[in-house]
């Protein structure tokens, strides 16, 4: 079977799967809506984002090892989740948190799978490393906001994989899988999305991040993930300057973004 006619075979099977909600689609643990909830509170202190983090305590106990990375060349060894919450910050915690929850989602059996998981992951903390970037130096969007949009702007691709996994014959063609992916994740990752009840700016993001020639009035988190993507594709498919999303970040023309300039000011999980 050529791979064009198996790609459209399992595209029909899981379009008829989500027609019919047949599809499992991933669920956020618990722990991670409360994050969340926790971060749209402004107010919130750290000894309440404590409580809802430890929670979970493998959260907990990952969240403490973070901390203690050499990258963040903590001094002394931080054993407290209260301490390692204050070094930090609470904005990034929950980015953090969150990450970290969702990064447990992307697990798989076969080797294959676990791949592509791994490649799609890394690929999603890169967008959101510089989605947090951009925000914070062009725009007056919410960076961690942003950095969210990153980390799940190819969430779509997990029920494929999963199902990826049950037929034997999307995983002998790499090619084909990717393939299948890359035409379905965007509709599976808003009804993930929505699913997980995302904020309203973010519940669209799958969809339309993809469309290089969306047309916005002011820049919105989809703009700033976009152009995230675009750079992080090094051989793009087009110039950045020819995005409108790109015009709104009100460069000079002619600059460019480099991936390593974005990602060396803040990594999402380092």
């Amino acid at each position: 079977m050529s791979m064009n006619k198996l790609a459209e075979m399992v595209q029909a099977q899981l379009l008829d799967a989500i027609e019919k909600d047949d599809l499992v689609l991933p669920t956020l643990p618990e722990v991670a809506l409360s994050i969340r909830e926790a971060a749209e509170d402004s107010e919130i202190s750290v000894a309440a984002l404590s409580r809802v983090i430890g929670r979970d305590a493998a959260l907990s106990a990952r969240l403490i090892k973070v901390v203690n990375s050499p990258l963040l060349r903590a001094t002394v060894e931080v054993t407290e989740l209260h301490t390692a919450i204050t070094r930090l910050g609470i904005n990034y915690s929950c980015n953090l948190a969150i990450g970290l929850v969702i990064e447990q989602i992307f697990h798989a059996r076969s080797p294959a799978v676990e791949q592509k998981l791994r490649e799609i992951w890394a690929n999603s903390l890169e967008v959101a490393g510089m989605s947090y970037e951009l925000a914070r130096r062009y725009t007056r969007l919410k960076p961690d906001q942003a950095a969210l949009g990153g980390l799940v702007n190819q969430i779509g691709a997990l029920p494929v994989l999963i199902y990826a996994e049950e037929h034997n014959e999307l995983l002998s063609d790499p090619v084909c899988l990717h393939h299948v992916i890359e035409l379905i994740q965007p509709v599976l990752g808003d009804k993930i999305l929505k699913a997980w009840e995302f904020p309203e700016q973010l519940v669209k993001l799958p969809g339309l991040v993809q469309d290089l020639d969306r047309q916005t009035d002011r820049i919105d988190y989809i703009d700033v993930v976009q152009i995230a993507r675009c750079v992080s594709q090094r051989g793009r498919e087009r110039p950045l300057a020819a995005l409108p999303a790109y015009r709104h970040l009100g460069l000079p023309m002619g600059s460019e973004l480099h991936a390593e300039d974005l990602l060396e000011a803040r990594s999402l999980l380092r």
